[in-house]
């Protein structure tokens, strides 16, 4: 797959320094890393038309998508990274979309301060790992 090799985060930062930063802040670098590799995912080889790839990655990134690829990810998680996960589902936002539950947006962002935390320690190959986890959990609609 190699979706993230191409970009590289402009500073790797020390766990330490990545669990210092705000839950929100992971979660709003996270959900560009994500949006990247649905994007990425549901483009290879594709001959879809720019708004039916534009529907199917919305569908794949919306809260209730996201929380259930989050329960996808659960038992494969280090014990780090569910920390990281619960401190970013436990985090208080400011706000929930009305298309999303309550519930549903907390797990997305959740899943959003993973992976935001995974790239910026430099976990590309993790981060790669676990998104196949979801492709695989959701029967290759995003391959």
């Amino acid at each position: 797959m190699n979706y993230l090799t191409l970009i590289p985060p402009t500073q790797k930062l020390s766990r330490s320094e990545a669990n210092s930063r705000s839950m929100l802040a992971l979660a709003h670098v996270g959900d560009a890393v994500y949006e990247l590799l649905v994007r990425s995912s549901l483009t290879a080889g594709s001959t879809a038309n720019v708004n039916e790839l534009h529907r199917s990655t919305v569908a794949h990134v919306r809260a209730e998508a996201q929380a259930e690829a989050a329960r996808l990810l659960q038992e494969s998680l280090t014990e780090e990274e569910s920390e990281v996960y619960r401190r970013g589902r436990n985090c208080r936002v400011h706000g929930v979309p009305a298309h999303a539950s309550p519930g549903d947006y907390h797990a997305a962002t959740g899943l959003e301060a993973l992976f935001g935390w995974l790239y910026l320690v430099g976990e590309s190959e993790r981060i790669e790992e676990l998104f196949r986890i979801i492709q695989e959990g959701n029967h290759g609609a995003l391959s």
